[in-house]
């Protein structure tokens, strides 16, 4: 059994930014599919593009108060604004980084 170290505040809300950045990515890629599918419906988009933007946005903000506030390493900055672009990757990085102890606390923080 391994001990853990509990998240750090701002790693908590890193990990709650990139679900929900995740979540609106999946939410616009259904509103495409439905806008330029059978349905021709544009409903999803017109919802699901401004909160993405917004979410994206957000998203890029708390990467990089995460990263000044944890200390990451330039490597783990980087990898995380890129996981933003292509579709739900900020998932698997977030489990990814917990696994790494990226967004717990610290001895000494």
């Amino acid at each position: 059994m391994t001990h853990r170290n509990p998240l750090h505040p701002t790693g908590r809300l890193f990990a709650i930014v990139a679900f929900i950045e995740a979540i609106t990515w999946a939410g616009l890629l259904a509103g495409m599919w439905l806008k330029y599918g059978p349905q021709a419906n544009v409903a999803l988009v017109k919802l699901f593009g401004p909160l993405h933007g917004v979410a994206f946005m957000v998203y890029v903000a708390v990467t990089l108060f995460a990263a000044l506030r944890l200390r990451w390493p330039w490597w783990a900055t980087g990898l995380a604004l890129l996981a933003a672009i292509p579709p739900l990757v900020t998932l698997p990085l977030e489990c990814w980084f917990k696994r790494r102890g990226l967004l717990s606390v610290r001895a000494g923080q």
